[in-house]
């Protein structure tokens, strides 16, 4: 067997870094990611539906902002780049509990922002976030979270299920 270099052994007596905790984020109770909750779901339909909260860990260094865009994923208009809306929420850390903000409005609790408004039209027109309005026909929804620095340049991206209805 060879004796190990100099350089080599160097290698071997630095430390070693833990790797880095890729983002991740969850929806919070009521919500479970797989059923949209009751009343969750737009007025059209009975609901007064609000963004679930969502838990999002291993936030990449810089991060500022997170922009969560929302989509109906059996709906192809709305299905993706944050058709039924796009949130912002101010963070710090390498985690956030990102608040349930109501929909149909862009007004907006904690310093959350509109980022972009529903695409949707007519009746289902919103200034804001549009809650789930398939009329319970099972369609998928889903978020889309982005962690951004300062510059809004995305420094992560991951996609969660939010639920069908």
């Amino acid at each position: 067997m060879k004796t190990p270099t100099f350089a080599l052994l160097a290698l071997m007596l630095l430390p070693v870094s833990p790797a880095l905790a890729a983002m991740k984020a969850s929806v919070l109770p009521p919500w479970d990611g797989k059923t949209v909750p009751t009343g969750q779901q737009c007025k059209l339909h009975g609901g007064n539906g609000a963004t679930p909260p969502i838990k999002v860990t291993g936030l990449p260094a810089g991060t500022r902002w997170i922009v969560v865009e929302f989509n109906d994923k059996s709906y192809t208009p709305l299905s993706t780049n944050g058709g039924h809306g796009k949130i912002g929420f101010p963070v710090s850390g390498a985690s956030a509990t990102l608040p349930s903000v109501p929909g149909m409005t862009a007004k907006l609790p904690g310093g959350a922002v509109v980022v972009a408004k529903a695409r949707s039209s007519g009746r289902y027109a919103s200034p804001g976030y549009l809650p789930p309005c398939s009329g319970g026909k099972g369609n998928r929804y889903s978020a889309d979270v982005k962690a951004l620095d300062a510059d809004n340049k995305v420094l992560e991206k991951i996609s969660i299920g939010i639920g069908r209805y």
